[in-house]
């Protein structure tokens, strides 16, 4: 029997989903004393360490994992909850963790690095442990904006390093506790092998650890991510179905384009490889009560099966549902996270939300980027943008954010800028892909996943320009998307631009390239790749 300390932040179910995945049952805890006395006990810490310790003191858990690893009784934590091991964090100050480890938390601060750490990293084992002894050269699941230093003090519970930037603690072990900074449930096979070792080990095995297998590398790299989108709406019949636009038209000879059901798809895609898997719900459902949201029961299938991160993007809005009851963006984002999502994508919501910034020249604190950034974590908010391209003659002729451009315009224009727009592009807006990007990394969003209109559905490639255009205008990680039409394509993504993660959807669908061609061929380019 497995414990599970789920207290009602963030994505457990995949936590959960893994566990009986391996074949084990899997029981919450009810009280505090359900921690000092269960066999095993999986804390899984989602959300900002501050809104972790305040959950825990108030349910009088905090006392009881203290007390749990004092008795040396078997417990893996994972990501905040490696966090909350230590003494506090510059994330909350002044809220103090649990104190096991003597230490405070620190942010990713290297020049030129992209907070949050988002993406597949290697570790490097310090000393052997059973749960690590064949896996030490595999790329595992990593996001976090905040890290573990490495300190002298701490020798005896450093298990595995990890290098972004500088070398952080990724691993804890000491005794019977164990608790890692990646997300094992998020990791593919690797991680669910890891975690299957913590749960089918019996407690005197720590004392006869086999040598842990030592990677021959010195350091560790993030790798370029490859993301598989799936855009679901209903059809003209009301199914689920997953559909691709031409330039954001999905309708051909009168009908949705019926690609395949989303469930399915994302478990292929899995399989195939994909780093992550992107949801993207075009269809409103907004009359639905929260409880009947059609992309829950989506996630909540997927994630029994798909063992990679899981976005979801349309609809994280307030509302007023059919009967009455009203809805908060952060109801409705709690709800997608308790149903398996691990990251949700603002839309058309955060070109009004910056607009109203803009307006202000202030911070409201009750946007919806805010809210959710505040209780999940910026590494949780992503920024759907749909920008296009606006040619002028001159850049004396905007006030917005312009480029010189390689591809002239209908007048022989040599400038451009990209209008954000709204509605699945079907309105432009007075505000610039720079300012967008700019005002959500400063409300709080952890990554940008940046559209293209005018590539949408060609083929032709991802508009390098305005890729790099946005990822030299920001610090938090940039997904490119739209264009992609050849393997070629991504490497050439990620050489020119250094974009942290490229997406595709319709080539994958059709299957007119394959995921793993397209990491071959990224890998053979000399770019690090996770396979």
């Amino acid at each position: 029997m497995i414990t599970l300390l789920d207290y009602g932040a963030g994505n457990v179910r995949s936590v959960r989903n893994a566990i009986r995945k391996l074949g084990f049952t899997v029981k919450d805890v009810a009280s505090p004393e359900d921690i000092v006395t269960a066999e095993k006990l999986i804390f899984p810490g989602v959300g900002s360490f501050g809104t972790v310790m305040e959950r825990l003191v108030r349910d009088g858990y905090d006392q009881a994992l203290k007390e749990r690893i004092r008795l040396n009784r078997p417990m893996l934590g994972i990501c905040v909850a490696l966090q909350a091991l230590y003494e506090g964090s510059e994330e909350s100050p002044g809220v103090p963790g649990l104190g096991i480890i003597p230490g405070i938390v620190r942010r990713f601060s290297s020049p030129g690095l992209s907070v949050p750490q988002i993406g597949w990293n290697g570790i490097l084992p310090r000393k052997d442990s059973v749960l690590l002894s064949e896996y030490a050269g595999e790329k595992l699941y990593f996001v976090h904006s905040y890290h573990a230093v490495i300190d002298d003090r701490c020798e005896d519970w450093l298990l595995a390093t990890t290098c972004y930037g500088q070398d952080f603690v990724s691993a804890v072990e000491k005794g019977n506790i164990t608790a890692f900074q990646f997300h094992p449930e998020k990791s593919g096979k690797a991680g669910l092998a890891i975690l299957y070792q913590f749960l089918s080990r019996r407690q005197d095995a720590v004392e006869a650890s086999p040598p842990t297998r030592r990677s021959q590398e010195k350091t560790t790299r993030l790798a370029k991510r490859i993301i598989a989108c799936l855009d679901v709406r209903s059809n003209d019949s009301g199914d689920l179905v997953v559909t691709k636009g031409d330039q954001y038209d999905v309708r051909e000879a009168g009908e949705v384009r019926n690609l395949g059901k989303p469930v399915d798809l994302a478990r292929r895609y899995y399989e195939e490889g994909a780093d992550e898997i992107t949801f993207l719900n075009i269809t409103g459902f907004r009359d639905f009560p929260l409880q009947d949201q059609p992309m829950l029961e989506v996630l909540k299938r997927t994630s029994e099966n798909v063992f990679v991160p899981l976005t979801i993007g349309g609809g994280i809005r307030s509302f007023t549902a059919s009967d009455g009851r009203q809805y908060s963006a952060l109801d409705v984002a709690s709800e997608y996270f308790r149903s398996g999502a691990d990251k949700i994508s603002i839309g058309s919501d955060a070109v009004f939300e910056v607009e109203r910034y803009l307006a202000r020249g202030k911070k409201s604190g009750d946007s919806a980027i805010e809210q959710i950034s505040i209780v999940y974590g910026a590494q949780a908010v992503v920024i759907s943008i749909d920008p296009k391209r606006v040619y002028v003659a001159s850049p004396d002729d905007t006030s917005h954010a312009t480029m010189r451009t390689q591809f002239p315009g209908p007048r022989g224009e040599n400038y451009c800028w990209y209008q954000c727009t709204v509605q699945g592009g079907r309105e432009g807006r007075d505000i610039d892909v720079v300012q967008l990007a700019q005002v959500c990394e400063l409300l709080g969003a952890g990554e940008i996943l940046l559209n293209c209109i005018d590539r949408d559905g060609t083929n032709s490639g991802f508009d390098l320009e305005l890729i790099a255009m946005v990822k030299n205008a920001v610090g938090i990680p940039v997904i490119a998307s739209s264009g992609a039409g050849r393997a070629e394509h991504f490497i050439e993504v990620f050489k020119a631009t250094d974009a942290d993660a490229a997406l595709a959807a319709g080539i994958f669908h059709r299957r007119e390239v394959g995921i793993a061609e397209v990491k071959h061929a990224v890998a053979e380019a000399g770019i690090e790749i996770r396979f």
